[in-house]
């Protein structure tokens, strides 16, 4: 006899079915018992009065055949009854927390330490369910618009912004690094296939202990050429984030946030303005956002246009990146934005240099010997389009969709000043 699923109970009624899973909750009554089987789907419930099943722990793995009893007060108006139990492996060590409950009542820093089992937890499950939904939404809009989807190295030559934030390693006696972000690599490639993206790791050496930063996290890319300068890639941007919340709320469900049609957009300089008349503090001279500006903006945007979306444009140069392009009408500033979601920068994106002369110059400027970029650079020398793309980061994305106050709590297993396992 095939497994049976609990999702897929319903449809069996009357019949005899199997189902295996956690037993995830036991209920004894006088006469009965109530035994609930969690499984990736759902809840079943079977019915016994056996009271020998009494003494089998919570979350040991079992399996139950019997007949699928309609009964509408069962989860999905089906029950099992008749039951025969079979142990799948040893029964289940002492639990340090309830798994029964609507929502664990462990601290994060406990949840973390027991993430094999903690994970199990259907309220915790769902945050990793929207996450996955949201990069299958990811790939499906870029697979539509013919992106091809590439895997690049994560063990570089050379930091990609400059020598910050790079983790070291010996690479055969050699000194090589942690890979901070696909960027070289997926600038590399429009020169290929014109259009590319990459859902993979990333890791930043940055000694923050912060509720929003961790050392490594998934990062969802992508980059494509024949713009004509970055509001090509905030179009696309918001086609994109549109479609991991449409995923999302296909495979998952709940109450997820509307992507207006035109995300409300800001330059820079006009939210430093912005934030000093509402403030009555002069930030127009400050070189970048800071997290309570980000705040402000978020406010701003929910309450002036109701979105939980606002772009800010044209971040000065001196704090992007070398490969950012200039915005032509203002050097000052560039051609590159960040996506603002519910307050917190979400995505950072933008035109690219395309040019070789104004890479080489772009370097000089900062004083960077090119020699270890040669290898990035000999795209340029043989020809480039004008281009641009895009990063966000999964695990924030995550956060900010489920109200999470701790990145970690929207991480699988994470990495940060002071986790290395498990």
């Amino acid at each position: 006899m095939e497994r049976t699923l609990a999702a897929e109970l319903p449809e069996q009624a009357g019949r005899e079915v199997r189902v295996a899973g956690w037993l995830h909750r036991t209920r004894h009554l006088a006469n009965v018992s109530f035994l609930i089987v969690r499984d990736a789907t759902g809840m079943a419930q079977i019915v016994t009065t056996d009271h020998g099943h009494t003494g089998i722990p919570e979350e040991t793995v079992i399996e139950v055949t019997g007949r699928a009893t309609a009964n509408e007060k069962a989860p999905g108006g089906v029950e099992i009854t008749e039951p025969r139990l079979r142990l799948l492996s040893e029964p289940a060590g002492t639990l340090p927390f309830d798994m029964f409950r609507p929502s664990l009542r462990a601290g994060l820093p406990a949840q973390l330490d027991r993430a094999p089992l903690a994970l199990r937890h259907p309220a915790r499950r769902r945050v990793f369910e929207l996450a996955a939904a949201s990069v299958a939404g990811f790939r499906s809009v870029l697979d539509r618009r013919r992106f091809v989807e590439v895997s690049t190295p994560k063990i570089v030559g050379s930091a990609t912004e400059s020598g910050a934030n790079v983790f070291g390693i010996d690479y055969f006696g050699q000194r090589a690094f942690l890979a901070q972000s696909p960027q070289f690599y997926k600038q590399m490639l429009v020169g290929v296939f014109e259009r590319v993206y990459e859902v993979g790791p990333v890791f930043r050496a940055e000694p923050h202990d912060t509720t929003r930063h961790l050392a490594e996290y998934t990062s969802l890319d992508a980059e494509f050429g024949f713009i004509t300068d970055h509001t090509s890639v905030m179009a696309v941007l918001r086609d994109v984030v549109a479609g991991m919340l449409e995923s999302a709320r296909e495979r998952v469900g709940g109450h997820l946030p509307v992507v207006p049609a035109q995300i409300p957009t800001l330059h820079f300089a006009e939210a430093l303005e912005m934030v000093s008349a509402a403030t009555g503090v002069d930030v127009t001279g400050e070189p970048d956002l800071a997290p309570a500006h980000e705040r402000f903006l978020g406010e701003w945007a929910r309450r002036e246009h109701g979105s939980e979306f606002v772009f800010v444009t044209g971040y000065p140069m001196a704090k992007r990146p070398f490969y950012t392009h200039p915005d032509p009408a203002r050097p000052a500033y560039s051609n590159s934005f960040d996506l603002l979601f519910r307050g917190i920068e979400l995505v950072t994106g933008g035109q690219r240099l395309h040019r070789e002369s104004d890479y080489r110059a772009a370097l000089r400027k900062l004083g960077e010997d090119a020699a270890p970029y040669e290898p990035y650079l000999q795209a340029f020398h043989f020809g480039m389009p004008p281009h641009g793309g895009f990063a966000i980061g999964l695990e924030r994305w995550t956060a900010r969709l489920t109200g999470a106050a701790n990145i970690r709590a929207a991480t699988l297993f994470p990495r940060d000043l002071h986790r290395l396992t498990p």
